[in-house]
């Protein structure tokens, strides 16, 4: 079985989730678990650079966004809240942020971690990473900070890897995906389908194992499920994710029908109007009674401003189904 743990290493919760999953873990007497990290960016326009804390902490439009995330709390309370927390949990003692720092990196370091040496290297990594935030007070946005947290981690080949732009593609994918199935929060624990948003307690964490212990859940192949996520993002309002999640399969299935077809679709909502016409006009050459392939052939064509050109097209598809008579 396996825990996924969507979160972002500047997420004090993900921290202190961490030790909570690793409570669960420990008294836990069914099948093993396998426990990934997943990436989650709670703070995507952190700048390249890193701030000092409290210089972040002074901007009126931060204290308003904080006051959101515990309200009816001041932000300090909710920090001193949150301390108190994470020295129960064992961590500490010194405790904060001292950086508002950019992850993508970290994420990177963390993912790489996984494909190098699985979950036991992965998770030295990710206590490193948070261990350096949150209680070292170091700047994790910098490569000297990551490199010394590999190295102790045992993954001696983590600086060289990330110099090279290694894992950009991987976590860009993840984001994506932890978008499509539904990741709204950091920390996210995902388990044979269920989802648990938030660090909860070790008792409901192990509700949730033992949840996903008694179901059965059919693993779909890598290229179904690419498939359903570059959908769900389509769906979510994010064409650009959708077409970055179906490339390979663009690539690997070019004849396939429904990937050329979503690709048709997210060309158009995307405003990629030649893409989607260069597209779509094989497909209603191969198959012209798919009413919806002519029908967003047709629109394609009116919204480039070929409206005759566009015209028969739109009449076929309301003739097949009404519904799309406009």
């Amino acid at each position: 079985m396996r825990i996924e743990i969507w979160a972002d290493v500047v997420c004090a919760w993900a921290y202190i989730g961490k030790r909570r999953v690793e409570t669960a873990l420990a008294g836990w007497e069914g099948e093993s678990v396998e426990v990934v990290w997943r990436p989650f960016r709670i703070d995507p326009m952190a700048p390249a650079e890193s701030l000092p804390m409290a210089e972040v902490l002074q901007d009126p439009v931060v204290d308003a966004a904080l006051q959101q995330c515990a309200p009816g709390m001041s932000p300090a309370e909710n920090r001193l809240r949150v301390s108190e927390i994470a020295a129960a949990e064992g961590l500490g003692p010194r405790w904060g942020a001292a950086w508002r720092a950019n992850t993508q990196a970290a994420h990177r370091l963390i993912a790489l971690a996984y494909a190098s040496g699985g979950a036991a290297l992965q998770d030295a990594v990710v206590e490193g990473v948070l261990r350096a935030h949150f209680i070292d007070a170091l700047d994790i946005g910098l490569a000297d900070t990551l490199a010394a947290v590999a190295e102790r981690a045992g993954f001696p080949q983590g600086p060289e890897l990330l110099a090279s732009g290694a894992g950009e593609e991987t976590v860009r994918e993840l984001l994506l995906r932890g978008k499509a199935i539904g990741v709204k929060t950091s920390p996210t624990l995902v388990v044979g389908g269920k989802a648990l948003a938030g660090a909860h307690s070790p008792a409901h964490i192990t509700e949730l194992l033992r949840g996903a212990a008694g179901s059965v859940t059919r693993e779909l192949p890598a290229e179904v499920e690419r498939f359903r996520h570059s959908e769900a993002l389509l769906e979510l309002g994010d064409p650009l994710g959708c077409l970055t999640l179906l490339g390979p399969l663009m690539e690997e299935f070019a004849d396939d029908r429904n990937v050329r077809l979503l690709a048709a679709r997210a060309y158009f909502h995307s405003a990629q109007l030649g893409r989607a016409r260069a597209t779509l006009e094989p497909l209603v050459a191969e198959t012209p009674d798919d009413s919806y392939a002519q029908l967003l052939l047709g629109r394609v064509l009116k919204r480039q401003g070929l409206g005759a050109e566009a015209a028969p097209h739109l009449r076929m598809a309301s003739a097949m189904t009404p519904e799309y008579k406009s």
